[in-house]
C-alpha cells in the first residue's frame, strides 16, 4: 500500500474525524476502502506468486523416480522393439529447429537415441520421452548410465558396444574417425560384463532406483543386443532381420542436415557433453504412456503448467499413423492439446517422402502444434 493512502486510511480510521464535514468523511472513507482492497490485491498476487513453481535446475533420484512412476501409464506393446531409429533423415529439420526455437522450454519426444539430437539442438530445461513400451523406458535407463559413465565419446562408445578403446582417438576426433576406429575391434565379452555390472550398480546402487525384476532384464536385454550387433546395429537387428534400406548406427551417427553439416549427438564434444549434462541432473525422463492413453501426456502437461512451462518441441516419429489405423488420433489431438503450448510450439514428425525430399526413406518434418490441434480440446 503506498505511503499517501496508508496516511488517509489512518485519518479516516481516527476519532478526529469527528469534525470532518461528512462530504469528505464519506470521500475519506471510499479511499481507505480502496487502500484496503489493494493491499489485499497484493497479499493474493504475493500468495499466487508463491505457488508457481519453477522447472527445476535437478531433479534428486528420489524425485526422477517419484516422476517417472507418476507420470507413467502401463506398458503396452508395439511390432517392434525399436533399439535405433530408421529414420535416416531426421536431421533435415534441425537447422529450422535451431533457428525457431528458444532454448530452456520443454521437449517431448518417442523412441530411441534420435531424441539425443534433437535434445543437443534445442537445449530444452527438461526432456520427457514417452513411449508405449516399457522396454524404451529401459533403453533409456541403459542410455543414462553409460552418459554418466563416460568421460567423452569415445569412452561412450567403447561403452555402449563393448569394444576397446583403440589408441589414437581424441577430444577433436570426428565421428566419422572414431567409429572408423571401432569397425577394427572385436567384441570383448570380458568388457560386456563389466560394463553391465557397472550400469547396475549406476542405476541401482549409486542413484538407488527401484528397478522391477523385469527393468533389470529388460536393461541386460537391451545392452545384449548393443553388444551382440555392434555398430552395425539396426531397427530390426533384434527381430533376426537385416536389411539394406534400414540405417545402421553407423549411418545415424554420420547422417548430415540438408546442406551436409552434421548436427548428430555425438558430433562433437560439445554437442554430446550438453545431453550428458542434462542425462546428470536426472533431466531427461523416460515416461511408459500410449499417445493416445488417458494419463501420460495429460500427467506431464500437468506438471509443467504447475510449473508456468511451455512445451517447445514434441518428436512424434511416425507414431501418427498408428493412431490413425486405431482410430485413436483424435484422442491424441485432445491430449496434446491439453498441453501448455503457445504460436512457436513445434511437432517433428518422421514420414515417407514430403517436403524436404522423397522416396521410401523417412523424413523429419515440422508442424505448428497449437494451430493443429486448435479445436482438439473438447474431444
Amino acid at each position: 500500500m503506498g505511503d499517501r493512502l496508508k496516511g488517509l486510511y489512518y485519518v479516516v480510521r481516527t476519532p478526529y474525524t469527528t469534525g470532518v464535514p461528512r462530504a469528505l468523511r464519506r470521500v475519506l472513507f471510499a479511499i481507505s476502502l480502496l487502500a484496503t482492497c489493494v493491499a489485499a490485491d497484493e497479499t493474493i498476487a504475493a500468495t499466487i506468486a508463491a505457488s508457481v513453481q519453477k522447472l527445476p535446475a535437478r531433479l534428486t533420484d528420489t524425485e526422477f523416480w517419484a516422476l517417472i512412476t507418476d507420470l507413467s501409464e502401463p506398458g503396452g506393446t508395439f511390432r517392434s522393439e525399436n533399439l535405433l531409429s530408421n529414420e535416416a533423415r531426421f536431421q533435415f529439420v534441425v537447422p529450422d529447429l535451431m533457428g525457431g526455437i528458444r532454448p530452456g522450454g520443454v521437449y517431448l519426444g518417442v523412441g530411441p537415441e534420435q531424441n539425443f539430437t534433437y535434445i543437443a539442438a534445442v537445449k530444452p530445461a527438461i526432456a520427457f520421452i514417452v513411449d508405449i513400451r516399457r522396454g524404451n523406458l529401459d533403453l533409456h535407463l541403459m542410455y543414462k548410465a553409460l552418459f554418466e559413465l563416460s568421460a567423452d565419446r569415445a569412452d561412450f562408445v567403447s561403452r555402449l558396444f563393448s569394444r576397446k578403446r583403440p589408441a589414437g582417438l581424441r577430444q577433436a576426433s570426428t565421428a566419422a574417425q572414431i567409429f572408423s576406429a571401432y569397425a577394427q575391434v572385436e567384441p570383448s565379452d570380458e568388457l560386456y560384463q563389466r560394463n553391465l555390472r557397472d550400469i547396475q550398480r549406476q542405476l541401482a546402487t549409486r542413484h538407488a532406483f527401484a528397478l522391477t525384476a523385469d527393468d533389470i532384464r529388460g536393461v541386460e536385454h537391451v545392452y545384449g543386443a548393443f553388444y551382440q550387433y555392434g555398430p552395425t546395429i539396426q531397427y530390426s537387428s533384434n527381430e533376426g532381420l537385416r536389411s539394406t534400406y534400414q540405417p545402421t548406427y553407423v549411418d545415424l551417427m554420420l547422417a548430415t542436415d540438408t546442406g551436409g553439416q552434421a548436427r548428430g549427438y555425438l558430433t562433437s564434444e560439445a554437442v554430446f557433453g550438453s545431453v550428458k549434462e542434462l542425462e546428470g541432473r536426472n533431466l531427461v525422463v523416460p515416461v511408459v504412456g500410449n499417445f493416445a492413453g488417458p494419463k501420460a501426456i495429460r500427467a506431464v502437461g500437468a506438471y509443467l503448467r504447475q510449473r508456468d512451462s511451455t512445451v517447445s518441441v514434441f518428436y512424434l516419429s511416425n507414431v501418427e499413423q498408428y493412431l490413425r489405423l486405431q482410430r485413436s488420433w483424435n484422442t491424441f489431438c485432445a491430449n496434446v492439446a491439453a498441453l501448455p503450448l503457445d504460436e512457436m510450439s513445434t511437432f517433428v514428425r518422421a514420414g515417407h517422402g514430403g517436403r524436404v525430399a522423397r522416396g521410401t526413406a523417412m523424413t523429419a518434418e515440422l508442424g505448428a502444434i497449437a494451430a493443429e490441434v486448435d479445436n482438439c480440446g473438447g474431444r
